[in-house]
Protein backbone atom coordinates (compact mmCIF):
# COMPACT_ATOMS: atom_id res chain seq x y z
CA UNK A 1 0.00 0.00 0.00
CA UNK A 2 1.48 3.36 -1.02
CA UNK A 3 1.06 6.62 0.89
CA UNK A 4 -1.89 7.83 -1.20
CA UNK A 5 -3.74 4.52 -0.73
CA UNK A 6 -3.01 4.60 2.99
CA UNK A 7 -4.38 8.12 3.40
CA UNK A 8 -7.43 7.27 1.30
CA UNK A 9 -8.17 4.18 3.36
CA UNK A 10 -7.68 6.05 6.61
CA UNK A 11 -10.08 8.80 5.58
CA UNK A 12 -12.68 6.24 4.52
CA UNK A 13 -12.41 4.39 7.84
CA UNK A 14 -12.81 7.69 9.65
CA UNK A 15 -15.93 8.45 7.67
CA UNK A 16 -17.37 5.04 8.47
CA UNK A 17 -16.72 5.59 12.17
CA UNK A 18 -18.47 8.97 12.05
CA UNK A 19 -21.54 7.33 10.53
CA UNK A 20 -21.89 4.80 13.35
CA UNK A 21 -23.90 7.12 15.67
CA UNK A 22 -26.41 7.58 12.85
CA UNK A 23 -26.61 3.81 12.55
CA UNK A 24 -27.31 3.48 16.27
CA UNK A 25 -30.08 6.08 16.01
CA UNK A 26 -31.56 4.41 12.96
CA UNK A 27 -31.64 1.04 14.71
CA UNK A 28 -33.30 2.47 17.82
CA UNK A 29 -36.76 1.56 16.58
CA UNK A 30 -37.18 -0.83 19.52
CA UNK A 31 -37.15 -0.10 23.25
CA UNK A 32 -33.71 0.75 24.73
CA UNK A 33 -32.13 -2.31 26.28
CA UNK A 34 -33.88 -4.54 23.77
CA UNK A 35 -33.10 -5.76 20.28
CA UNK A 36 -35.33 -6.08 17.27
CA UNK A 37 -35.13 -8.98 14.83
CA UNK A 38 -37.35 -9.00 11.76
CA UNK A 39 -38.48 -12.16 9.97
CA UNK A 40 -39.83 -11.21 6.54
CA UNK A 41 -41.79 -13.75 4.50
CA UNK A 42 -40.16 -14.50 1.15
CA UNK A 43 -42.34 -17.10 -0.59
CA UNK A 44 -40.07 -17.81 -3.53
CA UNK A 45 -38.64 -20.82 -5.36
CA UNK A 46 -35.23 -21.39 -3.72
CA UNK A 47 -33.78 -22.54 -7.06
CA UNK A 48 -34.74 -19.30 -8.83
CA UNK A 49 -36.16 -16.65 -6.47
CA UNK A 50 -38.47 -14.10 -8.02
CA UNK A 51 -36.68 -10.74 -8.01
CA UNK A 52 -39.82 -8.72 -7.31
CA UNK A 53 -41.11 -10.94 -4.50
CA UNK A 54 -37.73 -11.17 -2.80
CA UNK A 55 -37.18 -7.43 -3.23
CA UNK A 56 -40.50 -6.77 -1.50
CA UNK A 57 -39.44 -8.99 1.42
CA UNK A 58 -36.14 -7.15 1.72
CA UNK A 59 -37.78 -3.72 1.69
CA UNK A 60 -40.53 -4.70 4.14
CA UNK A 61 -37.96 -6.24 6.45
CA UNK A 62 -35.81 -3.11 6.54
CA UNK A 63 -38.80 -0.85 7.08
CA UNK A 64 -39.94 -3.00 10.01
CA UNK A 65 -36.43 -3.08 11.48
CA UNK A 66 -35.76 0.65 11.32
CA UNK A 67 -39.24 2.16 11.30
CA UNK A 68 -38.63 4.22 8.18
CA UNK A 69 -38.91 3.77 4.39
CA UNK A 70 -36.31 1.40 2.97
CA UNK A 71 -34.59 3.97 0.69
CA UNK A 72 -33.98 6.19 3.72
CA UNK A 73 -32.53 3.23 5.60
CA UNK A 74 -29.93 2.54 2.92
CA UNK A 75 -29.05 6.25 2.71
CA UNK A 76 -28.64 6.45 6.51
CA UNK A 77 -26.42 3.37 6.71
CA UNK A 78 -24.13 3.95 3.72
CA UNK A 79 -22.40 6.97 2.25
CA UNK A 80 -21.37 7.35 -1.41
CA UNK A 81 -17.81 7.43 -0.07
CA UNK A 82 -18.10 4.00 1.54
CA UNK A 83 -16.46 0.89 0.14
CA UNK A 84 -19.01 -1.78 1.02
CA UNK A 85 -18.13 -5.45 1.45
CA UNK A 86 -20.94 -8.02 1.13
CA UNK A 87 -19.88 -11.14 3.05
CA UNK A 88 -21.78 -14.11 1.65
CA UNK A 89 -21.65 -17.77 2.71
CA UNK A 90 -21.09 -20.23 -0.12
CA UNK A 91 -19.25 -23.09 1.59
CA UNK A 92 -22.07 -25.59 0.98
CA UNK A 93 -22.60 -24.78 -2.71
CA UNK A 94 -25.90 -24.03 -4.43
CA UNK A 95 -27.96 -26.21 -2.06
CA UNK A 96 -27.68 -23.78 0.86
CA UNK A 97 -25.66 -20.68 0.06
CA UNK A 98 -26.48 -16.99 0.03
CA UNK A 99 -28.80 -16.37 -2.92
CA UNK A 100 -27.19 -14.47 -5.81
CA UNK A 101 -30.61 -12.89 -6.39
CA UNK A 102 -30.66 -11.52 -2.84
CA UNK A 103 -27.15 -10.15 -3.33
CA UNK A 104 -28.23 -8.56 -6.61
CA UNK A 105 -31.04 -6.79 -4.75
CA UNK A 106 -28.67 -5.53 -2.04
CA UNK A 107 -26.30 -4.22 -4.71
CA UNK A 108 -29.21 -2.45 -6.42
CA UNK A 109 -30.24 -0.77 -3.14
CA UNK A 110 -26.67 0.32 -2.44
CA UNK A 111 -26.40 1.85 -5.89
CA UNK A 112 -29.68 3.68 -5.38
CA UNK A 113 -28.21 5.08 -2.15
CA UNK A 114 -25.30 6.51 -4.16
CA UNK A 115 -22.62 3.85 -3.70
CA UNK A 116 -20.74 3.43 -6.98
CA UNK A 117 -20.45 -0.10 -8.44
CA UNK A 118 -16.66 0.02 -8.15
CA UNK A 119 -17.04 0.48 -4.38
CA UNK A 120 -19.08 -2.70 -3.84
CA UNK A 121 -17.31 -6.04 -3.27
CA UNK A 122 -19.00 -9.42 -2.89
CA UNK A 123 -16.66 -11.77 -1.07
CA UNK A 124 -16.18 -15.04 0.73
CA UNK A 125 -13.36 -17.27 1.89
CA UNK A 126 -12.33 -18.67 -1.51
CA UNK A 127 -13.02 -18.12 -5.19
CA UNK A 128 -13.98 -21.79 -5.39
CA UNK A 129 -16.65 -21.29 -2.72
CA UNK A 130 -18.13 -18.34 -4.58
CA UNK A 131 -18.25 -20.28 -7.84
CA UNK A 132 -20.03 -23.18 -6.14
CA UNK A 133 -22.56 -20.70 -4.77
CA UNK A 134 -23.30 -19.34 -8.24
CA UNK A 135 -21.22 -16.15 -8.13
CA UNK A 136 -18.92 -15.29 -11.05
CA UNK A 137 -15.43 -14.06 -10.16
CA UNK A 138 -15.06 -10.40 -11.16
CA UNK A 139 -11.92 -8.39 -10.41
CA UNK A 140 -12.08 -5.53 -12.95
CA UNK A 141 -11.97 -2.03 -11.47
CA UNK A 142 -15.08 0.11 -11.88
CA UNK A 143 -17.47 -2.85 -11.67
CA UNK A 144 -19.15 -4.59 -8.74
CA UNK A 145 -16.37 -7.01 -7.87
CA UNK A 146 -16.61 -10.56 -6.55
CA UNK A 147 -13.69 -12.60 -5.26
CA UNK A 148 -12.35 -14.56 -2.31
CA UNK A 149 -9.64 -14.04 0.24
CA UNK A 150 -7.33 -16.06 -1.98
CA UNK A 151 -7.39 -12.96 -4.23
CA UNK A 152 -7.68 -10.27 -1.56
CA UNK A 153 -5.03 -11.78 0.71
CA UNK A 154 -4.64 -11.40 4.46
CA UNK A 155 -3.13 -8.68 6.62
CA UNK A 156 0.53 -8.83 7.59
CA UNK A 157 -0.45 -7.83 11.09
CA UNK A 158 -1.96 -10.25 13.59
CA UNK A 159 -5.13 -9.11 15.33
CA UNK A 160 -6.00 -10.36 18.82
CA UNK A 161 -9.24 -10.64 20.76
CA UNK A 162 -9.23 -12.80 23.87
CA UNK A 163 -7.89 -16.19 22.82
CA UNK A 164 -8.24 -15.46 19.09
CA UNK A 165 -5.12 -14.37 17.21
CA UNK A 166 -5.51 -14.17 13.45
CA UNK A 167 -4.72 -12.30 10.30
CA UNK A 168 -7.74 -10.55 8.84
CA UNK A 169 -8.84 -10.54 5.23
CA UNK A 170 -7.41 -7.44 3.58
CA UNK A 171 -10.97 -6.57 2.61
CA UNK A 172 -11.71 -6.05 6.31
CA UNK A 173 -8.29 -4.78 7.37
CA UNK A 174 -7.70 -2.31 4.53
CA UNK A 175 -10.26 -2.01 1.75
CA UNK A 176 -13.82 -1.89 3.06
CA UNK A 177 -15.20 0.86 5.26
CA UNK A 178 -18.56 -0.86 5.77
CA UNK A 179 -19.72 -4.48 5.83
CA UNK A 180 -23.03 -6.20 5.21
CA UNK A 181 -23.36 -9.69 6.66
CA UNK A 182 -25.27 -12.06 4.33
CA UNK A 183 -25.17 -15.49 6.03
CA UNK A 184 -27.43 -18.51 5.69
CA UNK A 185 -29.27 -20.36 8.47
CA UNK A 186 -28.04 -23.87 9.12
CA UNK A 187 -26.97 -26.42 11.67
CA UNK A 188 -23.25 -26.84 12.21
CA UNK A 189 -21.86 -30.23 13.15
CA UNK A 190 -19.24 -28.78 15.50
CA UNK A 191 -20.42 -25.40 16.84
CA UNK A 192 -24.16 -26.09 16.64
CA UNK A 193 -25.28 -23.09 14.61
CA UNK A 194 -23.98 -21.27 11.56
CA UNK A 195 -25.74 -17.96 11.04
CA UNK A 196 -24.72 -14.34 11.68
CA UNK A 197 -21.63 -14.53 13.89
CA UNK A 198 -20.19 -17.76 12.54
CA UNK A 199 -20.14 -16.24 9.04
CA UNK A 200 -17.21 -14.05 10.12
CA UNK A 201 -14.94 -17.06 10.45
CA UNK A 202 -14.57 -16.40 6.72
CA UNK A 203 -12.73 -13.17 7.57
CA UNK A 204 -9.80 -14.79 9.40
CA UNK A 205 -6.97 -16.90 8.03
CA UNK A 206 -7.07 -19.70 10.64
CA UNK A 207 -10.68 -20.61 11.48
CA UNK A 208 -9.66 -24.27 11.74
CA UNK A 209 -8.06 -23.46 15.10
CA UNK A 210 -11.24 -22.13 16.68
CA UNK A 211 -13.86 -24.89 16.57
CA UNK A 212 -13.00 -26.55 19.89
CA UNK A 213 -15.57 -26.41 22.72
CA UNK A 214 -18.37 -25.78 20.19
CA UNK A 215 -16.63 -22.59 19.09
CA UNK A 216 -16.95 -21.03 22.52
CA UNK A 217 -15.55 -18.42 23.13
CA UNK A 218 -13.87 -18.22 19.72
CA UNK A 219 -16.84 -17.22 17.54
CA UNK A 220 -17.71 -14.41 19.95
CA UNK A 221 -14.11 -13.25 20.27
CA UNK A 222 -13.66 -13.18 16.50
CA UNK A 223 -16.70 -10.90 16.23
CA UNK A 224 -15.15 -8.74 18.98
CA UNK A 225 -12.19 -7.77 16.80
CA UNK A 226 -12.67 -3.97 16.64
CA UNK A 227 -11.71 -3.61 13.00
CA UNK A 228 -14.40 -6.13 12.10
CA UNK A 229 -17.07 -5.30 14.69
CA UNK A 230 -17.07 -1.56 14.00
CA UNK A 231 -17.61 -1.95 10.25
CA UNK A 232 -20.64 -4.26 10.33
CA UNK A 233 -23.70 -2.16 9.56
CA UNK A 234 -26.40 -4.73 8.84
CA UNK A 235 -27.12 -8.48 8.82
CA UNK A 236 -29.53 -10.02 6.33
CA UNK A 237 -29.75 -13.78 6.86
CA UNK A 238 -30.87 -15.77 3.82
CA UNK A 239 -33.28 -18.30 5.35
CA UNK A 240 -35.16 -19.08 2.15
CA UNK A 241 -33.81 -22.59 2.63
CA UNK A 242 -32.59 -23.60 6.09
CA UNK A 243 -30.95 -26.76 7.43
CA UNK A 244 -31.46 -28.30 10.86
CA UNK A 245 -28.91 -31.16 10.84
CA UNK A 246 -25.72 -32.26 9.08
CA UNK A 247 -24.14 -28.86 8.40
CA UNK A 248 -22.03 -27.15 7.32
CA UNK A 249 -22.21 -29.12 4.02
CA UNK A 250 -25.59 -29.22 2.31
CA UNK A 251 -27.65 -32.24 3.33
CA UNK A 252 -30.92 -32.02 1.36
CA UNK A 253 -32.67 -34.54 3.61
CA UNK A 254 -32.40 -32.07 6.49
CA UNK A 255 -33.18 -28.89 4.58
CA UNK A 256 -36.59 -27.25 4.54
CA UNK A 257 -38.14 -24.19 2.83
CA UNK A 258 -38.32 -21.67 5.65
CA UNK A 259 -38.79 -18.91 3.03
CA UNK A 260 -37.72 -16.03 5.23
CA UNK A 261 -35.23 -13.20 5.36
CA UNK A 262 -34.08 -12.48 8.91
CA UNK A 263 -32.76 -8.97 9.48
CA UNK A 264 -31.05 -7.28 12.42
CA UNK A 265 -28.28 -4.92 13.42
CA UNK A 266 -27.67 -7.06 16.52
CA UNK A 267 -25.96 -10.30 15.43
CA UNK A 268 -26.29 -11.83 18.89
CA UNK A 269 -30.05 -11.31 18.89
CA UNK A 270 -30.33 -12.67 15.36
CA UNK A 271 -28.38 -15.79 16.30
CA UNK A 272 -30.56 -16.26 19.38
CA UNK A 273 -33.66 -16.25 17.16
CA UNK A 274 -31.96 -18.49 14.59
CA UNK A 275 -30.99 -20.97 17.31
CA UNK A 276 -34.62 -21.23 18.42
CA UNK A 277 -35.77 -21.80 14.83
CA UNK A 278 -33.32 -24.70 14.48
CA UNK A 279 -34.34 -26.16 17.84
CA UNK A 280 -38.04 -25.95 16.96
CA UNK A 281 -37.46 -27.75 13.67
CA UNK A 282 -35.34 -30.43 15.34
CA UNK A 283 -38.10 -30.98 17.90
CA UNK A 284 -40.70 -31.35 15.13
CA UNK A 285 -38.44 -33.91 13.44
CA UNK A 286 -38.07 -35.89 16.68
CA UNK A 287 -34.37 -35.06 17.02
CA UNK A 288 -32.33 -34.26 20.12
CA UNK A 289 -31.75 -30.64 21.03
CA UNK A 290 -28.35 -29.17 20.24
CA UNK A 291 -27.50 -29.31 23.94
CA UNK A 292 -28.42 -32.99 24.07
CA UNK A 293 -26.38 -33.54 20.91
CA UNK A 294 -23.33 -32.02 22.65
CA UNK A 295 -23.06 -28.94 20.47
CA UNK A 296 -25.05 -26.17 22.08
CA UNK A 297 -23.96 -22.80 20.58
CA UNK A 298 -22.96 -21.32 23.94
CA UNK A 299 -20.84 -18.74 22.09
CA UNK A 300 -24.04 -16.75 21.66
CA UNK A 301 -24.31 -16.12 25.41
CA UNK A 302 -20.57 -15.45 25.54
CA UNK A 303 -20.99 -12.79 22.87
CA UNK A 304 -23.71 -11.13 24.93
CA UNK A 305 -21.36 -11.16 27.91
CA UNK A 306 -18.76 -9.38 25.79
CA UNK A 307 -21.25 -6.62 25.03
CA UNK A 308 -21.79 -7.56 21.39
CA UNK A 309 -25.57 -7.76 21.66
CA UNK A 310 -28.55 -9.28 23.42
CA UNK A 311 -29.08 -13.01 23.93
CA UNK A 312 -31.96 -12.91 26.41
CA UNK A 313 -35.11 -13.95 24.47
CA UNK A 314 -37.23 -11.82 26.81
CA UNK A 315 -35.40 -8.72 25.55
CA UNK A 316 -35.65 -9.56 21.86
CA UNK A 317 -38.61 -8.23 19.89
CA UNK A 318 -39.38 -10.51 16.96
CA UNK A 319 -41.34 -8.80 14.20
CA UNK A 320 -42.87 -10.96 11.48
CA UNK A 321 -43.65 -9.37 8.15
Amino acid sequence: MNRRQFLHTGSMIGLGTCLLPNLRQAAAASTPGQARVVSAAAGVDPRQPDLKVLGSALDRGLEALFGRPAPRVWASLFSPRDVVGLKVNCLAGRGISTSPILVELVVDRLRTAGVNPGQIIIWDRLNADLKRGGFPIITEAGRVRCFGNDVAGYSRRLFESGSVCSRLSNLVAETCTALINLPVLKDHGIVGLSAAMKNWFGAIDNPNKYHDHCGDPFVAETCSLPLLRDKIRLTICDAITAQYEGGPPCMPQWCWPLQRLILATDMVALDTVAWQIIEDKRRQAGMASLREAGREPAYIRTAAGLGLGIADPARIEIVKE
